[in-house]
């Protein structure tokens, strides 16, 4: 159907701009994507600002956190010689793509996605509504990994749901149609970090929180990052023990010590004697874990033309490579070719 795919797996992964990167994003994903995928696998990263459009938002803002989220991406390490880094909405396929998967979804699926019944559900009990793009964005999301031909979509667990309805609409699309799109498979690797907010333990550190006080920032200043981990909530009691039930923000303070420095929770837990001690440990291993980013991203700063290279060679490769498929896609549905 005119489009190829290498021998090595492809991988799709993107990052919303709905605020700036945390930690919590960096550990549980963006590392491993420098560190792993894009060695192993035909990887294409985005930050994916469309999808930050399913809510109210300032355009400035907006357009301000996806350079700063591609900035730190390439920052953090992503290579341009050994992957693709570009920006969604630079690459029209996903849009094109996007309108054929909603009309292969059905109302009731899309309605049942977990992240859409809670938010609807909580504007509702406000008195307000959501925007219908909220609804139908997984039929973006599909989009986004479809077009590609992508093999594997690295996710959280909060994202599962929408890696099982991409295979979904790929499965019907091609016994409808013709074999148009692979089914992908969604992958939790097992090294990847699950970061918990300091100040609520329970809850994951997400960067479009309204509360920032337990939010670490991979651009946060170091003094910053040593007063948010000393005011970390722990749990009662006095002893450090690795106990997610029972001692939720002790265990995530022995996480990120063990995503920072390599080592083992339950063993870190024996070298300290006191919640301040595992506190300041825990402060200063993200301090050296986010400097080499933080130095980075101002030369990055400094060289704007760069990155706007990267990405514009980027979404070039991008739409290369989905615009066969999207054409094909197309044709399947009975649309004539463009003019």
């Amino acid at each position: 159907m005119g489009y190829t795919k290498t021998s090595r797996p492809r991988i799709f992964s993107g990052i919303k701009p709905t605020g700036h990167l945390t930690l919590g994003n960096y550990l549980g994903a963006v590392r491993r994507w420098v560190r792993e995928d894009q060695h192993r696998a035909d990887a294409l990263f985005c930050v994916v600002d469309l999808h930050a459009l399913t809510v109210e938002h300032d355009p400035a803002r907006v357009r301000r956190l996806t350079r700063q989220a591609a900035t730190l991406l390439l920052a953090s390490g992503l290579d341009p010689a050994l992957c693709t880094v570009f920006v969604q909405s630079q690459v029209d396929e996903h849009a094109r793509l996007s309108y054929l998967m909603e009309c292969t979804a059905t109302d009731g699926e899309l309605r049942r996605m977990i992240q859409y019944k809670e938010k609807a559900a909580r504007e509702g009990a406000r008195g307000g509504s959501v925007r219908l793009s909220l609804l139908t964005y997984p039929a973006l999301m599909a989009a986004d990994i479809l077009a590609y031909g992508t093999d594997e979509v690295p996710v959280g667990d909060d994202q599962t749901q929408h890696v099982e309805l991409t295979r979904d609409l790929a499965q019907r699309f091609n016994q409808r149609y013709g074999p148009v799109f692979t089914v992908p498979r969604a992958t939790h690797p097992e090294v990847a970090a699950r970061v918990m907010d300091l100040r609520d333990p329970v809850s994951k550190m997400g960067k479009s929180h309204a509360e920032t006080a337990g939010i670490v920032y991979l651009l946060d200043e170091a003094d910053a990052v040593r007063r948010k981990f000393i005011r970390a909530v722990t749990d009662s009691g006095s002893e450090v023990r690795y106990d997610r039930m029972e001692q939720p923000g002790v265990a995530n303070l022995l996480d990120v010590l063990a995503s920072c420095t390599g080592g083992k929770p339950e063993v870190l837990a024996e070298e300290y004697a006191s919640y301040g001690a595992l506190k300041l440990a825990a402060a200063e291993a993200v301090v050296e874990v986010l400097r080499p980013i933080r130095a980075r991203h101002a030369e990055l700063c400094a060289d704007p033309s760069y990155v706007d290279g990267v990405l514009r060679a980027g979404a070039e490769r991008a739409r290369g490579l989905a615009r066969p498929r999207v054409d094909a896609a197309y044709a399947a549905v009975g649309l004539l070719p463009p003019a």
